[in-house]
């Protein structure tokens, strides 16, 4: 901090620091400026000053020191890390360069708004961390390539995250559960396919579960419903825009744990598939298992679900051109008759810009991380908080 009432000396010797930078003479300012800075050493303002002199006069290790002084008084000093960074940058120091432009970034993402002077400076800098992040990430990449054969399903993905999110590539998502939530279980974002050796047998389904939604939807009757239905008074949302639309619509063979016998009876192929799945059976709460339909140019927001005790399995029926789901922060495009899964718990999103309708047959399972002793676990803790009379199903 610059003390509040600097000694006269410095003021003078400051002033005329000024005046001689001004009228070219550097020599001049930075002896003007190293006696202002001797009269109050705690100014990080002089130090700068006398950064300033330095850089006129070409004495770039006389530049840096003063301006590591004034920001050993103020790490927050936003100009002592941009001429700090120009510095370096100008050096040729890239690590150097890279932590001062990073902290100096950093710094003017805090201001609102940002003074013009300054952002051409800051857009300088967010350049330069564009540039070296960049390079970094490539020669990361390469590196990871050489190994990624003999890597597994698991340790790539992860590998492939650890160095996107560690050079600013991506950002790492994290559970938000409305429900219920087990604890240390991995946060990711898709499950690996290792942990899903049924899934061939319900892809192998595919055409015939295609079949069977579409006859639904030449006639569904009550069977489609908007998946969106809020209770009276709620107050406005993300989900506004979608309540009570069959924008997103939805056909339930299975919610929460019963069955749709309708449904179910005009989908037998579908029935058949999904009593084949190793999934959980929780009174009141699950299975759930539905065909979900997106019409034509819908999104549906980035949300997270209710627990991450499960993983949502999607197997797309019907997808056209211009479709897509994200998770966390991997995006994937869906592909006919092949299913994946993932824990809805991270924030998520879906949509379909193109002129057709997306159809997808989405259930839940366990999440594959739970051993069989927990998943029994819960099984009674869901039992005994029923019978408590307190618990409030889903």
């Amino acid at each position: 901090m610059t003390s509040a009432t600097p000694p006269a000396s410095a003021v003078e010797a400051n002033r005329l620091g000024i005046a001689a930078l001004q009228s070219g003479d550097p020599q001049a300012a930075a002896t003007h400026f190293a006696a202002a800075v001797a009269a109050d050493p705690r100014s990080g303002a002089l130090h700068r000053n006398l950064a300033s002199a330095w850089r006129a006069l070409d004495d770039a290790p006389k530049e840096i020191a003063a301006l590591d002084i004034a920001l050993s008084i103020d790490r927050r000093d936003l100009m002592a890390w941009i001429r700090k960074a120009e510095r370096h940058e100008a050096l040729g120091e890239g690590g150097q360069a890279l932590a001062a432009w990073s902290a100096a970034v950093s710094l003017g993402a805090q201001l609102d708004p940002v003074p013009p002077p300054l952002a051409p400076l800051l857009a300088q800098g967010q350049a330069f961390i564009d540039g070296a992040t960049g390079a970094m990430f490539a020669a990361a990449s390469d590196a990871f390539r050489v190994l990624r054969g003999d890597l597994s399903e698991t340790e790539a993905r992860r590998g492939e995250a650890f160095i996107a999110s560690a050079l600013g590539r991506r950002r790492v998502y994290h559970n938000e559960c409305a429900g219920i939530f087990y604890p240390f279980l991995p946060a990711d974002e898709f499950f690996d396919q290792h942990h899903f050796p049924w899934f061939a047998n319900i892809e192998a389904q595919v055409p015939a579960i295609r079949a069977e939604l579409m006859a639904l939807l030449a006639d569904p009757g009550e069977a489609l419903r908007p998946y969106v239905r809020m209770d009276a008074g709620t107050p406005e949302s993300i989900w506004s825009g979608l309540d009570n639309r069959l924008d997103w619509g939805a056909c339930f063979l299975w919610e929460y744990g019963e069955p749709n016998q309708p449904v179910l009876d005009r989908c037998p192929a579908t029935a058949a598939a999904l009593a084949a799945v190793p999934g959980a059976r929780i009174p009141g709460r699950a299975p759930s298992a539905f065909f979900s339909m997106l019409k034509p140019r819908t999104r549906i927001p980035p949300h997270t679900g209710v627990t991450n005790t499960r993983a949502i399995v999607h197997l797309p029926l019907i997808v056209p051109p211009g479709c897509g789901f994200r998770v966390g922060g991997e995006t994937r495009a869906w592909e006919e008759g092949r299913a994946f899964a993932f824990d809805d718990t991270i924030e998520h999103e879906a949509w379909n810009d193109s002129d057709e309708l997306r159809a997808v047959l989405i259930f839940d399972v366990w999440n594959p991380h739970l051993t069989t002793g927990e998943r029994e676990l819960l099984l009674r803790y869901f039992a005994s908080a029923d019978a408590s009379g307190y618990a409030v199903a889903r």
